[in-house]
């Protein structure tokens, strides 16, 4: 499908980068100013507007610098770029989106977004599931979260125990200086987790380094003792196991993941903080239960969800914090909200649901570039280009083929 506008004769595509909405507020952009000249400089035929935002990371005025006009109306455009969810409101008719609509799980919070944007003919894309012809994301914040989300596991520490202090992520000037903050980490001998195989684990992983902190693998973790903070890196093949007793097989866990129990109880005696950075499908077992977390031996005292399924992989992930409100504490007898740091005896859990908005100008810097040389090119094609077809969820007022599954959470059953 090709979006075209007549131009003096001459075909040209309009694309808007429109002001981000959501509350709480998202300052990300998926395109920085030198980002959005260089597409102008590569393709003539593209006019990249930018719409006014005060809350932007990258303000009107740097754009205009970069000769891209800056608006207050985004309908005369094609294509409209976001980062985080569109107010419904502010959706227009027969556009071509692109934003995180965190829909495909379902999430019940965002139904009513959905069943909009198909009924008001949108071509929607979603971030979330541009992937390359094996299946990989091509395009991600991930690395980011993974890096603030783990950074946020240590400041929580810190202030739950009162053993060191460290600014807050979004108080650094950028990567750099949030990575001389970690050398005021001082840790005493504890054991650290952190799952997942991708991005958002990649990302953890430089903050360990940054700190110095010691990687062991998972034997050693639970059966040894150290004299210094350790932390070990474990994925589904350790964490879940299949019902029937047989034995682990990616393929089959991803096509089947009812059929699989947690395994994780015994890294939940062994483990301090929990850094939790992993993917996880609503037909998956939970890490583990409410009532496992009752027990003496239940040990984590410290939760980083990074991945902030709500009631999901983590179940003392009641609701998702804020910057601005990072962290509550989890009555592990009562099951039950406490105000954060109120007892050290109980769960602190970080449960940030944008944590790359903590370092939005490097994050959005990085993203950009991954949309520009993955997404944009197929994007301004003629005719539907496999990357992008296969990510299209709502088109000329209908759901897509590959995402009908959303049918009976579109009309609310």
């Amino acid at each position: 499908m090709s979006h075209r506008t007549e131009d003096n004769n001459m075909s040209s595509i309009n694309i808007a980068l429109i002001c981000e909405e959501k509350v709480p507020q998202d300052t990300r952009t998926p395109i920085t100013p030198k980002q959005a000249r260089g597409i102008k400089e590569t393709y003539p035929s593209v006019n990249i507007f930018c719409q006014s935002s005060n809350i932007r990371c990258y303000s009107d005025e740097e754009y205009r610098n970069e000769d891209i006009e800056i608006v207050t109306d985004v309908s005369h455009c094609d294509i409209l770029l976001g980062v985080k969810e569109v107010k419904i409101d502010s959706l227009i008719s027969g556009k071509t989106y692109l934003f995180f609509s965190h829909t495909i799980k379902k999430q019940p919070y965002n139904r009513q977004l959905l069943k909009n944007i198909v009924e008001k003919k949108i071509r929607f894309i979603d971030y979330e599931s541009l992937t390359d012809e094996k299946g990989i994301r091509v395009i991600a914040f991930g690395r980011w979260a993974g890096i603030v989300g783990t950074y946020n596991a240590l400041w929580t520490y810190g202030n739950k125990y009162g053993s060191y202090s460290i600014k807050r992520a979004f108080k650094c000037k950028g990567l750099m200086e949030l990575f001389a903050e970690l050398k005021k980490v001082d840790l005493p001998p504890i054991k650290m987790l952190i799952t997942g195989n991708g991005r958002v684990s990649g990302g953890g992983l430089e903050i360990f380094k940054a700190a110095d902190i010691k990687k062991v693998d998972p034997e050693q973790y639970l059966f040894q003792q150290f004299d210094e903070p350790v932390y070990t890196q474990i994925d589904v093949d350790v964490y879940t196991k299949r019902k029937d007793k047989e034995g682990f097989s990616f393929d089959h866990f991803f096509k089947n993941p009812e059929q699989y129990k947690s395994n994780f109880k015994t890294f939940a005696k062994t483990t301090d903080i929990l850094i939790m950075a992993a993917f996880w499908n609503p037909n998956a077992p939970q890490l583990f239960d409410l009532e496992s977390v009752k027990d003496e031996s239940f040990k984590i005292r410290v939760i980083a969800d990074i991945s902030c399924d709500i009631n999901g992989s983590v179940p003392t992930t009641i609701r998702p914090t804020t910057i601005e409100d990072p962290v509550y504490d989890y009555d592990l007898q009562n099951l039950m909200e406490l105000e954060a740091f109120s007892n050290e005896k109980q769960l602190s859990v970080m449960a940030i649901d944008n944590l790359p908005n903590e370092l939005p100008r490097d994050a959005s810097e990085s993203f950009g570039e991954q949309l520009i040389k993955f997404v944009l090119p197929e994007l301004l094609k003629d005719g539907d280009q496999p990357i992008i077809k296969n990510a299209t969820i709502a088109e000329d007022g209908d759901l897509t083929e590959k995402f009908d599954y959303l049918r009976d959470y579109l009309i609310g059953r």
